[in-house]
């Protein structure tokens, strides 16, 4: 006898189907939108179209893709650390800093890695040299990085003819 005086409450919500709908097309469109942006920026700005050069650009017989491979970044590690003794005005401090070479392209990349020990001992050349005070600062670290790609640029453009390493940079700074 409780069947018969029980009732069956149905909740339709209002809308429910509707609302849904709407949140299903706005992700949609939000979406498709953020897709065609995405393309539109890397597919169409900033490329040449084809037989434009820049001014003092040579024309090539390379590929797009051999292009692109030239461009493209490596960064080349070098098996050790530099250790080395900076002098100092009140002492000496023992400095420690870990390098990679940043390179264009993977014929520069296997010619750094051919040329390790050429680059490291430049490199270990270029660090004993600095001292502690020149160490402590922003300035001076800046220095002495940009120093240290120049001479190893330099040292590598005499044995290859060419610019191989782009820049030196630092991925380990310890001083004590």
């Amino acid at each position: 006898m409780a069947d018969d005086n029980e009732q069956e409450l149905e909740i339709k919500p209002k809308g429910s189907k509707k609302k849904l709908i709407i949140i299903i097309v706005a992700a949609v469109l939000l979406l498709g939108g953020g897709g065609g942006a995405a393309w539109f920026f890397l597919f169409s700005g900033g490329d040449k179209a084809h037989g434009e050069q820049k001014d003092g650009e040579a024309s090539s017989d390379k590929t797009p893709e051999q292009l692109a491979a030239e461009k493209e970044a490596f960064y080349v590690g070098l098996p050790r650390a530099f250790i080395f003794n900076a002098h100092g005005n009140t002492r000496d401090r023992l400095v420690q800093i870990k390098v990679k070479l940043l390179v264009r392209g993977p014929e520069n990349e296997a010619l750094a890695k051919q040329h390790s020990p050429l680059v490291e001992g430049t490199l270990l050349k270029v660090f004993s040299a600095a001292t502690v005070e020149q160490l402590t600062t922003v300035e001076g670290k800046a220095k002495l990085r940009k120093d240290a790609t120049d001479e190893v640029t330099k040292a590598l453009q005499e044995l290859t003819g060419k610019p191989v390493v782009e820049q030196i940079l630092f991925i380990g700074f310890v001083m004590q």
